[in-house]
């Protein structure tokens, strides 16, 4: 018997262009941190349930980390493709 746990159930998707960070969240699925990074315009958006940033053109990554973090650790959504 096999005792690996998988970081996901699910194959993860495509990087898409300025990925700053990638979470896994409780659920199996992704929360994507996008942008230009440290001091530029970020969001995050959620690969399961499609949530995203409240105001994607006022977040600076270190907020944005905590908030797709946050997030990803209650997050029990899973990606429907």
């Amino acid at each position: 018997m096999s005792t690996t746990v998988r970081a996901s159930a699910f194959t993860e998707p495509e990087r898409p262009k300025n990925l700053q960070i990638r979470f896994v969240t409780i659920g199996g699925s992704f929360v994507d941190v996008i942008g230009l990074g440290e001091h530029f315009k970020n969001r995050w958006k959620r690969h399961g349930c499609k949530a995203t940033s409240q105001f994607p053109e006022e977040g600076y990554l270190f907020s944005i980390r905590e908030k797709a973090n946050n997030h990803a650790a209650v997050c029990r959504a899973i990606p429907l493709t």
